[in-house]
């Protein structure tokens, strides 16, 4: 300090000793602002720097990503810290992210849930935005309808009428191996790692390796076609048109319980290890004992075939041809709601926690809560379906369904709003119907029929996920 400043300060000093604290205040920022604005940075403190890097991380840890990406822009030591692990651990869990998934190589951070962060950033953004104009098509089948698609990693299961089944890569769009064996059409079938089980008109189940084709298994006992079947680690459940469902054992192919007590063909069975429900042509909801063979409860409430089929473990769902749902108590046997708000025929269900979707003859979509029976939403509008809806799929965001106008479709579940189309009927990628869908969290399958003879059957894959040797995406 000169000498000059420090005789005029002094007296000034003396003087701002004896003011306010509300005169002192007036005083500093009028002096303040007098002054260059280099001032400014000279009054500036970098309190995060301040602070002990652990109590650093827990204030960052209530900073939303985008602000973790801009202060990660500022200065080197806060990039260190924005790039934190643990704190990039603690974003994915927030989404519901608990493993690892990086970037591809070249666009990797240095912080691995970081990098697995702005992976599912990337691809959700994907989902949201980009075009697929060149989507993977695979020709198979021989023009004979897929009836039934599984989609189990990066392999795809499909089965038809032409009696065999074909397992594809998902990457490639190359047939991996055909499964020939059944002597009639394919009307089931369940995947689950290098393991197949399908059911056929033929009356039989057979049990397949998916890496080389061979059939492990015949499972005979069954007198009528095989109409559905549900897979649970190494059991498998199937429903057949002679009215019974089996009990089977995956390792050695033995039928464990015959489960007999419907009157009808049996159109849908689900397993969850503990019980079995199945619903059937004779209008009847069944629950069974698996262990014992022993109907539990018959839910009688439906007035005609029972064809839909959803269980939690906690709650029952079947949709009819009487165009009811009802929501039965597994426990009890008790029906707890009508969704009488449907009155269409219902062409398919989802069931996910307390959330049911119910996509509808009428080109309808509706979101339900099953605890309170509500209708939430109904997916209607300028930009519903013009037709059938076939399939759906959902998660905890989005809710993708098809249609035999040959549109699939992207929705917000949390809010029933239309976000967009994924393939458009007009798309001159195909004109026929998008007979059933299938999706996982980077890539959706559509097997497309022939809507009047005159197409091939065939599958398309749209790949939402981040291109390996993609350069365009940055922090």
């Amino acid at each position: 300090m000169s000498l000059k400043v420090k005789y005029v300060l002094l007296p000034c000093y003396k003087g701002f000793q004896t003011w306010s604290n509300e005169e002192k205040i007036q005083a500093v920022h009028a002096l303040i602002n007098s002054c260059s604005g280099d001032i400014e940075s000279r009054l500036q403190q970098d309190f995060i720097s301040q602070l002990p890097n652990e109590l650093a991380l827990t204030v960052l840890g209530y900073l939303k990503p985008k602000n973790l990406l801009r202060m990660a822009q500022t200065c080197r030591h806060w990039r260190t810290l924005a790039d934190d692990n643990l704190l990039w651990k603690e974003q994915c869990r927030r989404i519901g992210i608990t493993t690892l998934n990086e970037m591809p190589p070249p666009l990797s951070l240095a912080s691995p849930w970081k990098s697995t962060y702005m992976r599912q950033y990337i691809i959700e953004k994907n989902w949201l935005h980009k075009q697929i104009n060149n989507p993977i098509i695979m020709r198979c089948q021989n023009d004979h309808f897929i009836t039934c698609l599984q989609f189990y990693e990066n392999r795809i299961l499909t089965g038809s009428y032409d009696m065999t089944l074909k397992v594809w890569c998902a990457n490639t769009g190359t047939c991996l191996c055909t499964l020939v064996g059944h002597s009639g059409g394919v009307r089931s079938c369940e995947m689950d790692g290098d393991l197949v089980i399908s059911g056929s008109n033929d009356c039989t189940l057979r049990v397949w390796n998916a890496k080389t084709g061979e059939c492990l298994q015949v499972l005979t006992g069954h007198t009528g076609t095989v109409r559905c079947m549900h897979l649970y680690q190494n059991r498998v459940v199937s429903g057949s048109r002679d009215a019974t469902l089996r009990v089977w054992s995956i390792p050695d192919g033995r039928c464990l319980q015959v489960l007999a007590g419907h009157s009808n063909t049996v159109r849908c069975v689900q397993y969850d290890g503990k019980l079995v429900v199945s619903g059937a042509n004779d209008f009847l909801v069944k629950v069974w004992n698996p262990e014992t063979g022993v109907c539990l409860h018959t839910m009688s409430g439906h007035d005609d075939r029972v064809y839909g089929l959803k269980f939690d473990g906690i709650h029952v769902v079947s949709a009819s041809l009487d165009t009811t749902i009802c929501v039965w108590d597994v426990e009890s046997g008790q029906l707890k709601h009508t969704l009488t708000r449907n009155r269409t025929l219902t062409c398919v269900l989802q069931l996910q926690s307390n959330i049911l979707v119910s996509g509808n003859i009428d080109a309808t979509v509706k979101i339900w809560d099953i605890t309170t029976g509500h209708c939430l939403y109904t997916l209607s509008g300028f930009n519903k379906h013009e037709s059938a809806v076939t399939s759906l799929q959902s998660s905890n965001r989005f809710l993708i369904t098809s249609s035999d106008d040959g549109t699939v479709k992207l929705w917000d579940i949390r809010n029933g709003k239309f976000i967009r189309n994924l393939v458009e009927s007009n798309s001159g990628i195909s004109v026929g119907v998008r007979w059933r869908i299938r999706a996982s969290a980077t890539k959706l399958i559509c097997a497309v029929s022939s809507r009047f003879g005159n197409e091939e059957t065939k599958l398309l894959v749209l790949d939402f996920d981040v291109p390996e040797d993609c350069s365009e995406y940055n922090e």
